[in-house]
């Protein structure tokens, strides 16, 4: 009769309690949970990283200018673009309106949301980012307002950014810059829901700044089409057309005579110290504006800047 074959350490340890104990056999079943905890911690991290909600809304007393991006996203601009209110020349009528409108919603009283329109390079945008900054100068961190700008082509966005804002303690200018809608585009009719405000209406602490070339916004063969194929075509263009009659406040900027144009020119020789003889600044002013085919502010700042390179100024303080 043949000897069974003695017990080894090995055999011995598979069969000790202890040791299964120390050691449990991995299963499907006892590892699925643990990889699908670590999938869903990983999947968690992801979207908190990439969701802005709660970190845009604790960080607006972090700056007082952001850019929106249409994933909800709200980046802070720690230094806005700008020129001085006081070097803004040719447009009094139009600045001391929009700053008292500004004043006024910033002290929590009732304004209108603002359509600057008109001729190319006339300070439009430039107005709105010093008003801006005016308003602000003497005012405690708590009560400041905030720029956020929306571009053009993500204005489908603006219910959303709205309802983001809504809930915030700070007041917001929403500011679209060069503000049109071109061929079949119908991005205008979330503008048109926020300005007419819908049930919730326009949150109080919310106003919106929009430029334009146009006065109507939209392109006049977007409104000739409209009523070539609209069964009713007196409304249809009378919606479109009325987008603009949504503002409360039009201001119209026109373009600069030439004593404006040179005072431009002037007011920034004279700001940023650019030493120069006024007949000979004159001259050279009015030979660049002829070069360029127009005259203002922009153009003015244009040859600005020429001159200072040419003559060594640093422009400190833009």
């Amino acid at each position: 009769m043949s000897k069974k074959p003695p017990k080894t350490r090995a055999r011995a340890a598979r069969k000790s309690p202890s040791a299964a104990a120390k050691r449990p056999a991995a299963t499907p079943e006892h590892d699925t949970p643990e990889r699908i905890a670590r999938a869903l911690e990983a999947i968690a991290a992801q979207l908190s990283a990439a969701s802005p909600a709660s970190d845009a809304i604790s960080s607006f007393a972090g700056a007082d200018a952001f850019v929106w991006h249409p994933d909800g996203r709200l980046a802070p601009v720690p230094r806005v673009s700008r020129v001085d209110l006081g070097l803004l020349k040719g447009i009094d009528r139009m600045r001391d309106i929009l700053i008292e409108n500004t004043e006024r919603f910033a002290d929590g009283l009732p304004a209108n949301n603002a359509l600057l329109w008109g001729a190319r390079g006339m300070g439009k945008s430039s107005l709105v980012k010093a008003t801006h900054a005016s308003i602000n100068l003497n005012r405690k961190p708590a009560d400041r307002l905030k720029l956020i700008e929306i571009h053009r082509e993500d204005i489908e966005s603006l219910p959303a950014l709205m309802d983001r804002l809504r809930a915030s303690d700070f007041h917001f200018i929403v500011f679209c810059d060069d503000l049109s809608f071109d061929g079949n585009d119908a991005s205008y009719k979330s503008l048109k829901a926020v300005l007419e405000g819908g049930i919730e209406g326009r949150p109080e602490n919310v106003i919106l700044y929009a430029t334009s070339n146009r006065r109507h916004l939209l392109a006049r063969d977007m409104i000739e089409n409209e009523r070539s194929t609209a069964i009713n075509p007196g409304e249809a263009v009378e919606e479109k057309v009325s987008l603009s009659d949504r503002f409360g406040l039009w201001l119209g900027f026109h373009r600069c005579s030439q004593d404006e144009y040179l005072a431009m020119v002037k007011g920034y020789c004279g700001h940023f110290g650019i030493r120069i003889a006024d007949e000979e600044l004159e001259h050279e002013a009015l030979e660049w504006s002829t070069t360029r085919g127009s005259r203002s502010g922009r153009v003015a700042w244009q040859f600005t800047q020429e001159l200072a390179g040419r003559l060594g100024v640093r422009l400190s303080g833009k």
